[in-house]
């Protein structure tokens, strides 16, 4: 029976939790419609009182914003919609202050094409160093007429743009945000110089973006199963060219011995989705990035048989290389859980979001199963990261009118896929008018359902609320040290429980309520009944 031991190390990103912020939709202070960087000072103290270690930013740069600021112009700036660079330097001293640490997001694949290094390769002739920094080829067919390979966008239809001048560009997102070439060595000493930039104004870290794109293969051949798998890969099945090349390890080598050559515990997480996690291990060796974000366990959904194998893999993998375990369930690009748990929406349309024509999901056993999942999850050893409003329960926006939506995903497939701006909604804060204190313009920029009143933030102050279950776990576990803790399996039955030092964690998968084991009460993500656990229902027992 698996079994995992106490990690050795107190660096807080073994064990930490970390609070997502997406900041056009967290909360806005000047009143038009937009998050900022200073709505986010002004609630960092909320952020503090929920008992989170760290927050992270999701991308405040300069940019057009044709992928919600994944399409960056500037590397070393603040876009004029969230504030200034002194806005941000404010909210880093602010943050400090409450002892939460902040890191944020690093978008290495891609640039905007509004980006100066993609401009002056526009106007430079073909060949030229500046073309360099990106992927321009030459076209196949008599008259290059075709694509230089048969690669797909993530975001649907092909992976390359023609120019006037019948060079094409690789994209493997949208059109607007072409793909950098890391075979360039002027592309590393750029990148080393926006690391410095930002490691010099005190953040704690990055999250680093798609790493596993960065290198392509030698050539760049076709995907030799592009018709199954797309865009993307399947497990088992040989690397595609555009992921998980070697190459990259390099890279993030010279980049953990910059972050590692300024005082502190600077962190970099990497949004790596490479399987099976073995593989993904290697990713976290010492040398190269601390943490990565664990999809294994984000895509086990709420069911007992992926979740225990999740579980399983991601010690067994993690603790080969000295890595700590990484825990999700939600995020900025995925279905939020409360919604997620309450249908069938598997990991293949997770980031395909739902629309007013889908089957609706039901949110109220959606909650009961999401807040269940949490406190499932935060009993964990490791690090667990939240995304803004999770604490307060808040379901998708799934009734959303194409007329709001912003995602390139909605329109690259013509509204096929409706996309992730249901998961990115703005927060409620104080119950009532249009926008529930989100600002103090008549509208936001993405409108919030009518069910995000009552889960405003300002009408959770019961202890029972979800905002209240949130609060009282992490106290528990910061007291208890349940993220340097340790970890075995007790019953992987209709009742699936762990131990963690001596709580125990369990949870009732089954349809009627189980025999609660001995034990004190520690939190529960529901009302028990008299010595029995409801179905749907987690607990953590002192034993």
């Amino acid at each position: 029976m698996l079994k995992h031991d106490a990690v050795a190390g107190a660096e807080w990103w073994r064990s930490g939790v970390i609070y997502q912020i997406y900041p056009r939709s967290f909360a806005d202070s000047n009143g038009d419609g937009m998050g900022d960087l200073v709505g986010i000072t002004k609630h960092l103290g909320d952020i503090a009182d929920l008992g989170v270690d760290a927050v992270w930013l999701s991308p405040f740069y300069p940019s057009p914003q044709k992928d919600a600021g994944y399409d960056v112009s500037d590397y070393k700036g603040v876009d004029p919609l969230f504030g200034s660079l002194a806005d941000f330097d404010a909210l880093v001293d602010r943050a400090h202050e409450l002892n939460l640490r902040v890191m944020i997001d690093l978008v290495p694949n891609h640039t905007s094409d509004q980006h100066e290094w993609f401009q002056e390769a526009l106007v430079s002739p073909v060949g030229s160093a500046t073309r360099n920094y990106y992927h321009f080829k030459e076209g196949k067919g008599k008259n290059g007429e075709l694509p230089p390979n048969n690669w797909q966008s993530m975001f649907g239809g092909p992976a390359w743009t023609r120019l006037e001048d019948g060079q094409w560009y690789l994209h493997l997102f949208d059109s607007s945000q072409p793909d950098l070439n890391w075979e360039n060595p002027a592309v590393h000493k750029e990148f080393e110089a926006i690391l410095r930039f930002w490691l010099d104004r005190g953040i704690d870290g990055f999250r680093v973006d798609q790493p596993h794109a960065m290198a392509k293969a030698e050539g760049l051949p076709d995907h030799p199963y592009v018709e199954t798998a797309g865009a993307g890969f399947v497990e088992g099945q040989a690397d595609p060219p555009m992921w998980f090349q070697d190459s990259v390890h390099e890279i993030f080598r010279s980049w953990r011995n910059i972050l590692e050559s300024y005082p502190g515990d600077r962190a970099m997480c990497g949004e790596a989705y490479v399987l099976p996690l073995s593989k993904m291990a290697l990713w976290v060796r010492p040398d190269e990035f601390h943490q990565t974000f664990n999809f294994r366990f984000l895509d086990a959904g709420w069911d007992k048989q992926a979740l225990v194998s999740a579980i399983n893999e991601s010690f067994a993998a993690f603790d080969a290389v000295g890595a700590p375990s990484t825990w999700v369930l939600n995020n900025h690009d995925v279905i939020r859980h409360v919604s997620r748990f309450g249908g069938d929406f598997g990991r293949t349309t997770a980031s395909d979001g739902i629309g007013p024509d889908a089957v609706q999901p039901d949110n109220a056993l959606g909650l009961v199963k999401a807040r269940a999942a949490t406190l499932f999850m935060l009993g964990l050893p490791g690090a667990s990261y939240l995304y803004q409003g999770e604490e307060l329960g808040l379901p998708e926006h799934t009734t959303l009118e194409a007329k709001f939506r912003q995602d390139p995903t909605f329109f690259r497939t013509s509204g096929k896929r409706v996309g992730r701006d249901g998961a990115r909604v703005p927060l409620p804060w104080r119950k009532g008018g249009t926008t529930n204190g989100f600002t103090a313009a008549e509208t936001a920029w993405l409108p919030q359902p009518e069910s995000f009143a009552e889960l405003s933030r300002d009408q959770q102050t019961a202890a029972d609320s979800t905002l209240g279950m949130y609060k009282a776990a992490l106290k528990v576990r910061s007291e208890l040290g349940l993220g340097q803790g340790s970890f075995s399996w007790v019953a992987e039955d209709t009742v699936l429980s762990y131990q963690n030092q001596d709580v125990l964690v369990i949870h009732n998968f089954g349809d009627s309520p189980a025999t609660l084991p001995e034990g004190e009460v520690l939190i529960t993500s529901a009302t028990l009944g008299s010595g029995k656990l409801p179905a749907n229902v987690t607990a953590w027992l002192r034993v």
